[in-house]
């Protein structure tokens, strides 16, 4: 396949929109996957091509499964090393770019796991590097699902998807488009609801060993009125000092940790 040289060439501009708009990003159904520690985690039936540099195929590919049957299928493209650090916004690039589908999931399915459902639901949460990172942490605490507010931030940001490391492919995450009916939804199937809030009750006394869903708000104003009301209990994490709030990531840690001490040990 010939090599593309040039960063007006037409897939080369469709990966530059993706990359900017999550409007787009939405339209298509794809999302951009850099790096190939990120690339090495995506499921196959999910991927939709490959641009990649010479140096990259040299150093990361000629082994891999998934890039020769890209390779083989045409879906793989060669890319100079200058239209390649056009592409990305990472200090080192590593030469390696996907187009990724991007995933669905329901309310509903995030209900069917083993043992009690433990979720989180972020209410205008908006930076992209608390948005990964309370991904990733939720992995790694047991959450089996996340519930976002159409306005936080689009989990398929590239600095979203690169904070993830991975975890973006393994949590289930609903986009909600209405959170007080998804919130509703949740209390109706038994789900106990807390929301993280300056004036609840230590979280270290709470029973989170219940089938629960944990509210986060937005990294400035915490949660809002609306939501807040509809929590069955408020909790906060017990501050020394003169801290009187955690960030937004470091508070769903706390909390999510918790939940597995209780749950697990």
């Amino acid at each position: 396949m010939n090599v593309i040289r040039t960063a007006s060439n037409e897939k080369i501009k469709y990966i530059r929109k993706l990359l900017k708009s999550g409007k787009y990003r939405r339209e298509e159904g794809l999302f951009v996957v850099e790096g190939i520690r990120m690339f090495r985690e995506i499921p196959e039936e999910l991927l939709c091509g490959i641009f990649y540099t010479k140096e990259a195929e040299e150093k990361y590919l000629k082994e891999n499964a998934a890039f020769r049957k890209y390779q083989e299928a045409g879906l793989a493209y060669p890319v100079t090393e200058q239209v390649f650090s056009g592409l990305s916004d990472t200090e080192h690039p590593q030469g390696i770019l996907a187009l990724v589908k991007t995933l669905e999931w329901d309310i509903a399915s995030v209900l069917t796991c083993k043992g009690a459902p433990f979720l989180l639901i972020l209410e205008h949460l908006q930076d992209p590097g608390n948005m990964g990172t309370i991904i990733r942490t939720a992995e790694g605490a047991g959450v089996t699902g996340i519930v976002i507010s159409s306005d936080s931030a689009d989990i398929y940001n590239p600095k979203v998807v690169r904070s993830t490391m991975g975890s973006l492919f393994r949590v289930p995450i609903i986009n909600s488009g209405n959170l007080r009916e998804d919130i509703s939804f949740l209390k109706e199937k038994g789900i106990r609801i807390f929301g993280a809030h300056l004036s609840g009750s230590s979280v270290y006394e709470k029973n989170l060993t219940v089938p629960a869903a944990f509210l986060i708000g937005n990294e400035g104003n915490g949660l809002s009125a609306e939501i807040s009301e509809m929590a069955d209990e408020l909790l906060r994490i017990p501050m020394m000092g003169k801290v009187e709030s955690l960030n937004a990531a470091v508070s769903a840690a706390v909390i999510s940790y918790e939940v597995l001490r209780q749950r697990k040990y």
